[in-house]
């Protein structure tokens, strides 16, 4: 059941000129019987100014009338056409004259824009033709550099809503025929958490790939036998000569003393 504009504001105006019942009010308006009798009470809706159903063509004195002499009677709320949506239209879309040289900018827009439509939705969209749409993709309209992107709603070729419904439309089917992923592909997915937690990898330059396990330093058997051998680092190390020759030096001075 269709609702009234302003519930609550319109339901301020019932109670305080009308003598009808809080379910009454509250069916209407869409809202909970005991929030009407808040309103009545002054918990609920304090400083909204009441909203005159009559006034705005939302009801008629005579619904009024009718439902405060029957109190199972339910308020209908008043047709009004300039409320109801617009009929779906039959057959392609008519493009006034004065808009029809806005039409190229419009195409090139959804392209850029909005690469998932297809060249059908597009054309159901603006009221083009495809050929016109296919030279615009391909940049080989006659007049291409001249052709700046402009949005189609802006221009008035046609309503937001149209245009969400159709991109919304695009983007479902272009999920449904996404490829599906292997058992194995899933696998090798990680967590955000542990993504964040994993190290750094290192980056090798591609001048060197292939090197990884290239080294400077040579054999590590010799290595170790040149550790063993001794540390020279210091003169006195150095020059440390094996136990005995100091005692065949001394020996040798004494005796060319003699």
């Amino acid at each position: 059941m269709a609702k009234p504009i302003m519930a609550k504001a319109t339901a301020v105006w019932l109670v305080d000129n009308t003598t009808l019942s809080f379910k009454q009010i509250a069916d209407f308006v869409g809202m909970h019987e005991l929030e009407v009798q808040g309103i009545a009470d002054g918990d609920v809706a304090q400083g909204v100014k009441g909203f005159d159903p009559i006034a705005n063509n939302q009801l008629t004195q005579d619904e009024i009338d009718t439902a405060q002499s029957n109190p199972l009677y339910k308020l209908k709320l008043k047709f009004n056409a300039a409320a109801q949506g617009e009929e779906k239209r039959r057959g392609p879309r008519y493009t006034p004259l004065s808009k029809r040289q806005d039409r190229p900018a419009s195409i090139l827009w959804l392209v850029k824009f909005h690469p998932e439509l297809t060249d059908g939705q597009i054309s159901k969209l603006i009221g083009t033709t495809k050929p016109t749409i296919q030279a615009i993709r391909e940049r080989t309209h006659w007049n291409i550099s001249n052709i700046q992107p402009i949005d189609p709603v802006a221009l008035g070729l046609c309503k937001q809503s149209e245009l969400d419904m159709v991109v919304q439309k695009a983007a479902a089917k272009k999920a449904a025929d996404a490829p599906v992923m292997s058992d194995d592909e899933r696998r090798k997915l990680v967590s955000t958490e542990q993504s964040l937690g994993m190290d750094a990898e290192p980056k090798i330059p591609t001048a060197i790939e292939g090197l990884e396990t290239f080294t400077l330093s040579g054999d590590s058997a010799k290595d170790e036998d040149e550790e063993s051998a001794g540390d020279f680092s210091d003169a006195d190390s150095f020059f440390n000569l094996p136990d005995g020759t100091h005692d065949d030096e001394d020996e040798d001075e004494a005796a060319d003393k003699r």
